[in-house]
């Protein structure tokens, strides 16, 4: 995508973001009695109808929740009362996370137009054919204020959210708020609509990579300098999420990409592959050093990397061959998913092989070999997309809107996977999983954890206790928290190690304890009215997601794929941090590196694009020698210099490293 089309895309993100956060402030404010300043009226005004009401209640439920998970986190006493401050940053977090919500919601509408998965619906607003046909079925829906507008939308994001839920769940509550009809369809400005179906965006919604562009524009480039002006380091996740948000370049993906998954691949086919014909694939006898064409040989943004020398295949090196379903792949900082969705290009074929081969193994999993499972190609084929999400591709971010927008992307990489496949819509099996996990606190209510607490066993009630108070840096450290090694130090401190749940290193009674949990959180959530029980959902949703990150944490992969935040960490996180990556506490992306290879099993390969500083700085040595020549090795590594990520002005090199 080149720089005009993506300068297309930031104006039209920032366009809109600023009419639905205007208008959701004039909302909450004027109808809701919900100030930016933080100021909550006692009582709902007299204009409110019923329905209006219950949402008042929910959303005063869910500023509530935002501001004690946060003050209950910054301080460990009860007595701690929240600040008009607290309650000002959460309105404002609310209306800007509605906003993101809506605008990624109608985003993905054209996205899903422009590949024909659903009926126009937005594209000619009322006039869309999908519209018309709704209203045909139900003549009474013009009466509506807004014609059945709404509904008809909200019924497309009922359907698709059976599937993609983390982004079209109506019970979020960034759904609470709809855009008025003005900032739906224009008045004395250009409305949404307007702005997405603008001719000169018409060539973008059927490229994967744009909601990844739509992610990273959302945050404007003085909102990253005013953070950088106020502060040199992050001063919590959220600036942290926002100073490092810069896409990867397909070029660099592919690098990457081709040079963990798709060498793990060609050794274990001993070069019997169609991979081998991948771009970037550096094989054994040619120069492991690339490097970027120089801009007076191609455009800045249709950049390719060479190889120094053509590649051979002299005694290029074997792996013992997987199953693809054992095959696993993490992006430990996935932002819109760019690395995943090339990697389900390569596994598409990868699953194809394996199917063909006559000797392929049976997969851990299920203890057959594929051709076993799916006897025919075209039950392969309509299996394929699903297998993916389901066994291969695992993402972890700090930022919620990150595994929105990934999880998100990977679904409509699928259904294009279907498509290349030739599998009918008829015949496409519902996608319902993928492992996309936010790395962020359990949630810091005090009261509320007390109260759940005491539904559960007394020892479970202490482990859990524990679990909470090791995830609190969450959020500051996402995936560097070595959350999996806390679990097993609380295991011990709660049971002994005698105790059932450390003999044998029961990871299986942790399982158990896990599902004891879950289950109390859910009988939790419905135990009330109103707005508690509004609460307490907010607050067993959040613990849930705590326990799916920690569970990726104890997973082993063969390929971890990053382009990884970089500088200082968050004051908070100074401390762990330096006391779990003594080697690597200089620099985010060299603890992110360690991390990364420490995920891996051995001959795993780990691909990242970094700052180019840590390769040779000596402040960096111990990193090096402890990491990058003990750890692990270098197989190929491309200097790019400068350019190479919008904003970043950092010298980036892209390298992979194979765990010894």
């Amino acid at each position: 995508m080149d720089k005009d089309t993506r300068n297309r895309i930031q104006r039209a993100t920032q366009a809109a973001r600023g009419l639905l956060e205007q208008d959701f402030e004039d909302q909450l404010a004027g109808v809701f009695d919900i100030r930016l300043d933080g100021t909550i009226a006692g009582e709902p005004g007299s204009h409110l109808d019923a329905a209006q009401r219950i949402v008042r209640i929910k959303l005063i439920a869910a500023v509530e929740h935002w501001v004690s998970s946060v003050v209950g986190r910054q301080s460990s006493a009860d007595d701690r009362r929240p600040t008009t401050d607290d309650y000002a940053e959460a309105v404002a977090s609310y209306r800007r996370e509605a906003a993101f919500t809506t605008l990624n919601r109608f985003v993905a509408l054209k996205m899903l137009e422009a590949r024909g998965l659903v009926q126009e619906c937005i594209s000619r607003g009322e006039q869309s054919s999908g519209f018309k046909e709704f209203c045909g079925l139900a003549p009474g829906l013009v009466q509506l204020p807004d014609r059945g507008y709404r509904l008809y939308i909200e019924s497309l994001f009922d359907e698709i959210g059976r599937e993609v839920r983390v982004l079209f769940d109506r019970r979020d509550p960034a759904s609470l708020l709809w855009p008025a009809r003005a900032t739906l369809f224009g008045s004395q400005q250009p409305g949404l609509l307007e702005i997405l179906n603008d001719p000169e965006l018409a060539g973008v919604w059927e490229q994967d990579e744009t909601i990844g562009w739509v992610y990273q524009y959302f945050n404007g480039d003085d909102e990253r300098r005013q953070m950088r002006a106020e502060s040199q380091a992050p001063r919590n996740s959220r600036e942290l999420a926002v100073r490092n948000q810069f896409f990867t370049p397909l070029y660099v993906v592919q690098f990457l990409t081709d040079n963990s998954l798709g060498r793990i691949w060609y050794e274990m086919r001993e070069g019997d592959t169609r991979l081998q014909n991948l771009d970037y694939l550096v094989r054994k006898g040619a120069s492991v050093v690339g490097r970027r064409s120089s801009a007076k040989d191609s455009p800045a943004d249709d950049r390719r990397l060479t190889t120094d020398d053509s590649p051979t295949d002299d005694a290029a090196p074997t792996r013992t061959k997987k199953d693809p379903r054992d095959l696993r792949i993490l992006d430990p900082a996935c932002g819109s998913g760019h690395f995943l969705l090339y990697a389900f290009t390569l596994l598409l074929t990868i699953y194809q092989e394996a199917w063909e081969d006559p000797d392929a193994p049976a997969a851990e999993v299920t203890g057959r070999t594929l051709r076993d499972d799916y006897p025919d190609r075209d039950a392969m084929h309509r299996a394929l997309p699903g297998l993916v999400l389901r066994h291969n591709l695992y993402g972890i971010d700090i930022d919620p809107r990150a595994a929105q927008i990934a999880a998100l992307a990977l679904w409509l990489r699928a259904q294009r996977g279907y498509l290349e496949l030739g599998v009918p819509r008829g015949e496409r099996p519902p996608i319902q999983r993928t492992n996309i996990v936010v790395a962020e606190p359990m949630p810091g209510e005090p009261e509320l954890r007390r109260e759940l607490l005491t539904t559960l066993d007394p020892d479970l009630a202490r482990l859990i206790e524990q679990v909470f108070q090791r995830m609190e840096l969450a959020g500051e450290v996402g995936s560097l928290l070595r959350i999996e090694e806390d679990i097993r130090t609380a295991v011990r401190e709660v049971y002994g190690e005698q105790g059932p749940l450390f003999r044998a290193l029961d990871e299986a009674r942790w399982q158990q304890a896990e599902a004891a949990v879950l289950h109390a959180l859910r009988h939790y959530a419905e135990q009330s009215v109103n707005g508690q029980a509004y609460r307490r959902r907010l607050f067993s949703e959040d613990a849930a997601r705590g326990f799916g990150f920690i569970d990726l944490c104890g997973l082993r992969f063969d390929v971890t794929l990053m382009n990884p935040p970089f500088g200082a960490p968050c004051a908070r996180a100074g401390p762990y941090l330096a006391s779990a990556y003594p080697r690597s506490k200089g620099d985010l992306l060299a603890a992110c590196v360690e991390r990364g290879v420490q995920w891996l099993h051995p001959a795993g390969i780990l691909g990242a694009i970094t700052s180019r500083t840590p390769l040779f700085l000596t402040s960096y040595r111990h990193w090096r020698q402890g990491v990058l020549l003990g750890e692990a090795r270098p197989t190929v590594l491309a200097d790019l210099g400068h350019g190479v990520m919008d904003a970043a002005m950092v010298e980036a090199a892209a390298y992979c490293l194979i765990k010894q």
